[in-house]
């Protein structure tokens, strides 16, 4: 399988253009790469967010009819198939990193193909060639994670060294680690308690379990103990393609959110390497239970930013201001987050009074119909008996 992989990356990374790009003279915001199926970036929360549109395909063809094309509408698919099969997930991914961090940007990266509605799978060469542009463009857009909400299990037996032997693809998240860039993967929903999926089983990865609403281990989390990294919080009321509102859940959604965490925390404290951000979150991680077992990897955000012991490792620590507007920096991305939740919530009890209001005034207008056909009938036979 890998040896089959390797082949198509060769032939496909001859067509991906990787010219490194330069920082402007005004750094952007700090920006996402979310690799996923495809993007409606017409969504109200969207706009003045996402900064570049790319398209690397190993199956299928991208808007341009090629298997690459980078701009406007790079990631965007019809109308009537964006809703199909799934490839409504990167859209729903995006929805969710912004809820959890709205003060950063996004680049999109579709690798998900499209076969008359069928999603074509992304292999190994897509990955690579999606990691590699990212490094290229890195210092162009600001990106300071990556995040691919996709992965396969189609891995070795329980009790092995499971993890496919995929070295172009590791050498990919090397390079961006190199560059201070974390990628974040998906531990995957099968129910699987000793293996993850791959590329999150790579041991150069950051990999992502979830959690529910109570903070307890998904029972549909796949877990090892040896190779997950952390967990996160995996369920949402989030916004499809067309605005529309949807309750997802996943190791997916985990996976956005321990990236946009990663990039508040870049934010606030911009001299920490990515040792030392790592260090800070795995030091503050609290306690999580599922049938799993027990595990102290449930990711915390603001016990991380408030984490000083590696802040001492810091030849120019920060000051008590700085440390403040840290904190500060938390509280809003908690306060923006609890906004935008209200704010999802009384969009769907609008919509119930809207529906509510709607069969209300249909059924008045079918019972008043009924009363004047009644009260015709009744004047109509009184008249007849009245005129003989």
């Amino acid at each position: 399988m890998n040896k089959k992989l390797i082949t198509v990356l060769i032939s496909l990374s001859l067509v991906v253009p990787l010219t490194i790009h330069t920082a402007s003279a005004a750094t952007p915001a700090p920006t996402i790469a979310i690799l996923d199926t495809a993007l409606d970036s017409s969504l109200p929360a969207f706009q003045g967010k996402i900064v570049q549109e790319v398209c690397i395909l190993q199956y299928g063809l991208c808007p341009n009819g090629q298997s690459f094309m980078e701009g406007v509408g790079a990631a965007a698919m019809s109308a009537n198939t964006i809703n199909l099969n799934g490839f409504d997930h990167g859209t729903q991914m995006a929805s969710v990193f912004l809820k959890t961090n709205p003060n950063a940007n996004i680049v999109f990266v579709r690798i998900i193909g499209d076969n008359a509605g069928v999603r074509q799978p992304a292999g190994e060469a897509t990955v690579y060639n999606a990691l590699n542009w990212v490094k290229s463009n890195a210092s162009k857009y600001n990106i300071q994670a990556v995040s691919m909400s996709q992965g396969h299990h189609n891995i070795g037996a329980s009790g092995t060294d499971y993890c496919p032997k995929t070295p172009v693809t590791e050498q990919a998240v090397k390079d961006l680690i190199a560059v201070g860039i974390p990628t974040f993967f998906p531990s995957g929903n099968g129910r699987d308690y000793t293996r993850i999926d791959w590329p999150a089983c790579l041991d150069v990865s950051i990999s992502v379990g979830y959690v529910d609403q109570q903070n307890e281990i998904s029972a549909s989390s796949n877990n090892d103990a040896t190779k997950l990294d952390f967990f996160a919080p995996g369920f949402f009321t989030t916004a499809g393609p067309g605005n529309i509102l949807k309750n997802i859940s996943g190791s997916s959604s985990a996976t956005q959110v321990m990236a946009a965490n990663w990039i508040a925390y870049k934010s606030a404290k911009p001299s920490f390497t990515y040792d030392q951000i790592l260090d800070s979150f795995r030091k503050t991680a609290v306690s999580t239970v599922g049938r799993q077992g027990t595990f102290t990897k449930l990711v915390d955000l603001t016990k991380a930013l408030s984490y000083n012991s590696i802040e001492a490792t810091v030849p120019a620590g920060p000051t008590a201001a700085e440390i403040a507007a840290a904190k500060a920096a938390a509280d809003k991305i908690i306060a923006d987050k609890a906004a935008a939740d209200a704010a999802a919530a009384k969009a769907i009890l609008q919509a119930q009074v809207n529906a509510a209001i709607a069969a209300a005034e249909a059924q008045y207008q079918i019972d008043l119909k009924a009363a004047q056909d009644k009260l015709a009938a009744t004047k109509a036979t009184w008249l007849a008996k009245l005129n003989g």
